[in-house]
C-alpha cells in the first residue's frame, strides 16, 4: 500500500509530459509565426475600455519608473481631459519625460504643444526640431508636419524635393492628408516630376479616405478628364459625397449638374435645394441661378423648406419609401376575382339561425370514388 502514492504520482507525471511537451512546441510555433509574446498593458487595456482612472493608477508606477510608454499614456489623458480636469502643462511635463526616454509619440505631441503654445511657450523652431527626431524614428505623421515645414522654409529647410519625398513616406502609409498633398504635388510638378495619371491615383486614394476637399478635388478631376478617363456620372457621385459632407463648392457644383442633368437625372427642385445651402455658406452663383429660371414657385419653396431643415426632414413631409422587391412567385391580390367565393359565407351560422340549403354543404357520396 506504501508503493501506491509514488506510483500514482510517477503515473500522472508521465501522463502529463506528452502535454507538456505539446504545449511547448506550441509556444515556439507561435513564436515562429507571430513573434514572442510581450507583456500585457493592464493600463492601456483599461485605457481603451474607457477607465481612465483605473489605467492612470495603473500606469504612474510604472512612468515613475522611466517607463516611456506609461508616461505617453499619462499625458494623453491629461491633455484630454479623461477622467481628470483637462491640464495642458501637465501633460506638457509628462509628454517631455516619455520624449526623453525614446517614445516617437510624446516627441511628436510635444511639437505640436510648441507649435501651438498650448501648455508651454509657442516656440515653432523647438516644435520643428520635434517633428524631425520623432520623424527619423519612423512616426508617419511627423513626417507629414516636417514635409510641410519644408515647403514653408522657414523653420526648416526650404527644399520642395525634401518635401516631397517625406510627403510621399507618409502617402505611402495612407495618411489622408498626406495622400491628398502628395497628389496635389504630382498634379502641379512641385518637388517632383509632374504625374497626372499618378497624381490622380494619389487624389482617389485620398478621397476614399474621406478627406472632403480630395472628394471635390477628385470629381473635377474625373469631369475634366485629368489624369483619369472622364467619367461624368463618377464626378457628380463624389461631388454629391461631399455636398453631403457640407463642402460649399460641391454643394454649388452638384447643383448645377442636378439642373442641366450631367451624370445625373435633371432635379430643377433638388437642384435648388443644394443652391440654398451654398448660399447659406456665402457662396452665390448667378450662373446657377439662370439655371433655375424655371423652376416653379411652389418647387422653390419646397425647397428652400428642405434646405431649412437639411440633413432632417421637414417637419409633415413625407418620404417617399420604395416598394420592397418581390421574393419569390407573386400571389394574386385579395381583390382578384379568381380569389371571391362562389357564395356568401357566414363565419357565426349558430348565431344567424339555421343555414339555408344554399349556404348548406352537400353531403358527400360515399359510393362515389374520392
Amino acid at each position: 500500500m506504501k508503493l501506491i502514492r509514488p506510483l500514482a504520482l510517477l503515473l500522472l507525471c508521465g501522463l502529463a509530459t506528452p502535454a507538456w511537451a505539446q504545449n511547448n512546441a506550441a509556444d515556439a510555433i507561435s513564436n515562429d509565426v507571430f513573434g514572442p509574446r510581450v507583456p500585457t498593458d493592464y493600463a492601456f487595456g483599461a485605457f481603451q475600455r474607457g477607465y481612465y482612472l483605473t489605467a492612470l493608477e495603473l500606469a504612474l508606477p510604472r512612468a515613475e519608473q522611466g517607463d516611456a510608454a506609461a508616461q505617453t499614456l499619462i499625458a494623453e489623458i491629461y491633455a484630454r481631459g479623461l477622467g481628470v480636469a483637462q491640464n495642458d502643462e501637465r501633460a506638457a511635463g509628462w509628454y517631455q519625460l516619455a520624449s526623453r526616454n525614446g517614445d516617437r509619440l510624446a516627441t511628436f505631441e510635444l511639437g505640436m504643444l510648441y507649435q501651438a503654445g498650448t501648455g508651454v511657450p509657442r516656440n515653432r523652431e523647438r516644435a520643428a526640431e520635434l517633428f524631425e527626431a520623432s520623424a527619423e524614428a519612423g512616426y508617419v505623421p511627423a513626417k507629414y508636419n516636417l514635409a510641410l515645414l519644408h515647403v514653408e522654409g522657414v523653420y526648416a529647410e526650404p527644399s520642395l524635393t525634401v518635401a516631397a519625398s517625406l510627403m510621399k513616406e507618409a502617402a505611402d502609409a495612407e495618411l489622408p492628408e498626406a495622400l491628398y498633398d502628395y497628389g496635389a504635388m504630382l498634379l502641379e510638378g512641385a518637388g517632383v516630376a509632374p504625374d497626372l495619371a499618378e497624381g490622380a491615383r494619389y487624389m482617389g486614394l485620398a478621397a476614399e479616405k474621406g478627406l472632403v476637399d480630395a472628394q471635390v478635388d477628385f470629381a473635377t478631376l474625373l469631369y475634366l478628364g485629368q489624369g483619369v478617363d472622364r467619367d461624368i456620372a463618377e464626378a457628380a457621385r463624389w461631388y454629391g459625397i461631399a455636398a453631403e459632407a457640407g463642402s460649399v463648392v460641391a454643394q454649388n457644383r452638384y447643383a448645377k449638374l442636378l439642373a442641366v442633368g450631367e451624370g445625373v437625372p435633371v432635379d430643377l427642385e433638388e437642384a435648388a435645394m443644394w443652391r440654398a445651402l451654398a448660399r447659406r455658406q456665402g457662396l452665390n452663383d448667378p450662373d446657377l441661378d439662370r439655371m433655375l429660371v424655371s423652376l416653379t414657385s411652389d418647387g422653390l419653396a419646397r425647397a428652400e423648406e428642405r434646405a431649412r431643415f437639411w440633413p432632417s426632414t421637414p417637419p409633415g413631409a413625407q418620404a417617399e419609401v420604395a416598394p420592397a422587391a418581390v421574393q419569390g412567385p407573386v400571389l394574386p391580390a385579395p381583390t382578384d376575382a379568381g380569389n371571391a367565393p362562389s357564395q356568401v359565407v357566414d363565419p357565426n351560422p349558430a348565431e344567424s339561425g339555421a343555414a339555408t340549403s344554399e349556404e348548406t354543404p352537400a353531403e358527400p357520396d360515399p359510393a362515389q370514388d374520392p
